[in-house]
């Protein structure tokens, strides 16, 4: 039990390197890889077409048809599954938790069938 809290204290440590705007590069003798983690979202607190910011409910209603969106966005480019129109950090727990939701439900509905 104390070797995993220990791993998981290191790989929690080793996560706040992806904290937004850190950046890291990889350097091999072919080829340069740069890593960055997403920044700022410039459009957040600013209405959409429709007049609209996005909060905590498309959030959460975003984030439960997550895995649709993505799969139709390979196909439909003007998909997206992340509205940028949002007001920041609710709309991001929503989203969250929505994605949370759907993988809960489907470890549910897998673990019934054993």
């Amino acid at each position: 039990m104390n070797k995993l809290l220990i791993l998981i204290a290191i790989v929690l440590v080793f996560a706040t390197g992806c904290a937004p705007g850190s950046s890291l590069e990889v350097n091999t003798p072919e080829s340069t890889i740069q890593l960055t983690t997403p920044g700022p979202n410039p459009l957040a607190n600013e209405p959409a077409d429709n007049g609209r910011v996005a909060g905590v409910a498309e959030g959460l209603w975003h984030g439960l048809i997550a895995p649709v969106t993505a799969i139709g966005s390979f196909f439909n480019p003007d998909m997206q599954m992340y509205e940028v129109h949002n007001n920041g950090r609710e709309y991001n727990l929503g989203f969250l938790i929505g994605v949370a939701l759907v993988f809960l439900i489907l470890g549910l509905i897998g673990g019934r069938r054993r």
